[in-house]
């Protein structure tokens, strides 16, 4: 098999996952482009993220740049002659310049179906909208947002029984096999034993976009139904935690499961409304059916405080009765 330069950007754990696998094949990429150290923790120290520990760890060389844009950064990528390119949420835009500098293009590995869930954050729209299917794509990248054409594809299930960052895994892994096929059938295709993989072009209209999460996606709004809210505590339980307040208590709620309502009470209480308190859960009235809580982690302490030793510490802020201010009031 050639040699076949490949260049790697990304920096998330979903991206180490990825980079990982290529390191372990015959297309362990030559150097690996990331996001600069950011400051992190209490006392602001800067960190490297997932991508650079790795590449570090394994003796990659490891670039910098806080933008592609530049000239520098532009030369920086030329120097390695890269046939191709590899890219999983890299975070930084790659401008029409940089698409062409690498032999056959920039190939993103990308945790969605393409065309549904074009942007930064697709796994969680994915389970925040319900979605029973996610997959990983193999795209060429163009100018436009995730919009170019798609090589090959896995599709991976949803299971809501398990959590989120399980799931990111699995796209991750399988996500990696896919890149494997394609980058092997680009290698016979420089080699002249094969023809280069042909990519289809995505439908646009049946494009949906997963925007960036922000702050306002943490809100829970109890006028929804307990599905919904479950779906969104599950999709943010890992990166970005929704928060809720009681009696002027803040708190992140990690993890809660919709129970049925078979029974409606005459004078349903108001959404938000706490309606059981035990060591199997703090049980809450939404618009339709009930949010049973089953982890939270109050503002300004470190643990993380399962139903019943929620109960023992804070029995009286979490009793029947007492409600959650809604989104709106946060």
């Amino acid at each position: 098999m050639p040699e076949l330069n490949v260049v790697f950007a990304g920096s998330p754990e979903f991206a180490a996952t990825i980079l990982n696998n290529l390191l372990d094949s015959a297309f362990a990429p030559v150097a690996v482009f990331t996001q600069p150290d950011r400051p992190k923790g209490r006392g602001r120290k800067l960190q490297a993220n997932p991508v650079k520990q790795l590449a570090d760890a394994r003796q990659v060389p490891v670039e910098q740049p806080a933008t592609l844009k530049d000239k520098t950064a532009r030369q920086a990528l030329a120097s390695y002659e890269p046939d191709i390119m590899v890219v999983a949420a890299y975070g930084l835009i790659l401008p029409p310049t940089v698409l062409r500098i690498p032999g056959y293009g920039c190939l993103n590995v990308h945790a969605s179906l393409l065309p549904r869930w074009r942007g930064a954050a697709p796994i969680e729209r994915a389970a925040i909208a319900g979605d029973s299917l996610t997959g990983a794509c193999i795209m060429h990248m163009e100018k436009g947002l995730d919009t170019g054409p798609v090589y090959n594809s896995v599709t991976v299930p949803i299971d809501y029984t398990s959590t989120i960052a399980e799931l990111e895994m699995s796209l991750a892994q399988q996500g990696s096999e896919c890149l494997l096929e394609i980058l092997n059938a680009f290698s016979e295709a420089k080699e002249g034993s094969g023809r280069l993989p042909k990519a289809v072009a995505q439908d646009d209209q049946l494009a949906t976009y997963a925007s960036k999460l922000t702050a306002a996606d943490r809100h829970l709004n109890w006028q929804k139904s307990a599905e919904t809210l479950a779906r969104q505590v599950w999709a943010l339980a890992d990166r970005l935690p929704v928060r809720a307040r009681l009696n002027n208590t803040g708190m992140q709620i990690l993890q809660a499961q919709m129970v049925e309502q078979t029974d409606i009470p005459q004078n349903q209480p108001e959404p938000g409304t706490i309606v059981d308190a035990s060591k199997h859960g703090i049980t809450v009235q939404c618009a339709t059916d009930l949010l049973q809580i089953k982890a939270i982690k109050i503002e300004g302490k470190q643990n993380v405080l399962g139903a019943a030793d929620a109960m023992l510490g804070y029995a009286e802020l979490f009793r029947p009765g007492g409600r959650f201010a809604n989104s709106a009031d946060t």
